[in-house]
């Protein structure tokens, strides 16, 4: 699956106009490598048919990975930019905790959570154009499996509020560095339902906060997107 995300990302970088490379165009396109870190807090956990086991007890982890990433960028005008950025990861989560034990991974799921934001971007700063931004993220669960025997997992969608900030290095025409960071708030309901041979009770339910950071580290080429459909006068952004 990653070998194929690889592939994606390289082709889209082929197929970029050649020679089109304009560091003041009005679109942008960034191939990045991007580190993912969680910051776990599980709000609440019922199993067993009972009632929540020690509200705000951290009984899961999500796993932290490095994964390819895709940033696409239309600007507005020199200064505001609206950004769609995302990715593909499998994510697993360990289960442990003073009321369920050390379980080790009790359940996995592939993500795409693509995130959205409007961008301020500095200028008057030479080559080095830094930049903040704010959004949203949304989360799509798919491919889930369960971990514990006698139980399927569905984890919920979720949305989550995004803030960032990054910098370019500008290569020269259009090319650009770029580091990126993000950090997004958000939560989602896992479920484990028996499917008739679990012994933890009727369902397994846990609330759980995920909190993402994304750092990334990427190359960007900047163009006009006029370039793609043909050579035309295009007046540059104001």
């Amino acid at each position: 699956m990653r070998l194929g995300l690889v592939a994606l990302l390289v082709g889209a970088a082929m197929a970029l106009p050649a020679q089109a490379g304009d560091s003041n165009g009005n679109f942008q396109v960034k191939l990045g490598a991007t580190g993912v870190w969680t910051d776990d807090d599980t709000k609440s956990f019922t199993a067993l048919g009972g009632a929540n086991l020690i509200p705000g007890g951290n009984y899961a982890t999500t796993t932290d990975n490095a994964i390819p990433s895709l940033t696409l960028t239309y600007y507005l005008n020199n200064n505001l930019a609206v950004e769609l950025f995302c990715c593909f990861d499998r994510v697993g989560v360990d289960a442990h905790g003073p009321a369920v034990g050390a379980l080790g991974e009790v359940a996995s799921t592939w993500i795409f959570p693509p995130i959205l934001t409007l961008q301020y971007h500095f200028d008057g700063l030479g080559p080095i154009k830094p930049y903040v931004g704010v959004g949203a993220e949304w989360v799509h669960y798919f491919d889930s499996k369960s971990k514990i025997d006698g139980y399927s997992v569905d984890f919920d969608d979720s949305f989550g509020f995004a803030l960032q900030a990054g910098v370019d290095y500008d290569l020269g025409q259009g090319w650009s560095l770029g580091v990126d960071v993000k950090k997004v708030w958000e939560d989602t309901k896992v479920t484990w339902t028996n499917t008739g041979t679990g012994t933890l009770g009727p369902n397994v339910i846990a609330k759980h906060d995920i909190d993402p950071l994304f750092v990334t580290a990427n190359l960007g080429y900047r163009f006009n997107l006029s370039d793609l459909f043909g050579s035309r006068q295009v007046e540059p952004l104001k």
